[in-house]
């Protein structure tokens, strides 16, 4: 046992809770010890919370943000556009988008951007499954709604190769946010006029 703590079982929580991203040793001590002291039944319901949402969150078939169901909320909500889609990279992204109040129409999620550092290509994102969005008929414009970096440009680039030969509206949200920012922490205002403002994708 890791003389450090007085307790192996106080030493294996610390070293679940550093596997989260941001954590590092002091503040999982600080978070385990809070636990400690709550009631049983508190923690109990914490553990179950997680393990629950392991078990039965599903991901939209249609969009890939998360759902207790098959099919998520704004893509199963008949008032939403369904003839725009915004492309955004996480579900993060989804969320700040929606908290803006500037959007109705729906949303794809690619589960990241391509970035060959990372190992990360075409074939590792839901890239294919929106040009078979677009592919269907119901889709009039798609919204590129990336995060200001090289690798969000190199994906916008991409996507819009995909989709250049289909009769549809390609934008990509007006650059009111900085070169570099992610797009989850732009503050609400200046990411809905970027979206209310978004310009024609010319592929430049």
């Amino acid at each position: 046992m890791n003389q450090e703590y007085p307790s192996a079982l106080l030493q294996k929580a610390i070293d679940e809770f550093t596997k989260l991203p941001g954590i590092g040793r002091k503040t999982a001590l600080r978070l385990v010890l809070h636990l400690l002291r709550q009631d049983t039944s508190d923690v109990e319901a914490f553990g179950y919370s997680i393990i629950n949402l392991k078990h039965n969150v599903k991901y939209c078939k249609i969009c890939h943000n998360i759902s207790d169901t098959d099919v998520c909320q704004i893509c199963s909500n008949p008032s939403r556009d369904n003839s725009t889609v915004c492309v955004v990279e996480s579900i993060q992204d989804v969320m700040a988008v929606e908290a803006t109040q500037q959007y109705n129409g729906l949303y794809h999620v690619l589960g990241g951007v391509i970035s060959p550092m990372d190992g990360i290509g075409p074939s590792d994102l839901q890239i294919e499954s929106l040009v078979d969005r677009v592919k269907s008929g119901d889709v009039k414009e798609v919204i590129m709604a990336l995060s200001s970096t090289m690798e969000g440009d190199t994906t916008n680039f991409y996507i819009y190769r995909k989709l250049a030969d289909y009769d549809i509206k390609l934008s990509v949200i007006a650059r009111g946010i900085s070169v570099g920012d992610e797009l989850e922490y732009t503050d609400e205002v200046t990411l809905g006029r970027s979206i209310v403002n978004r310009t024609p994708f010319t592929g430049n």
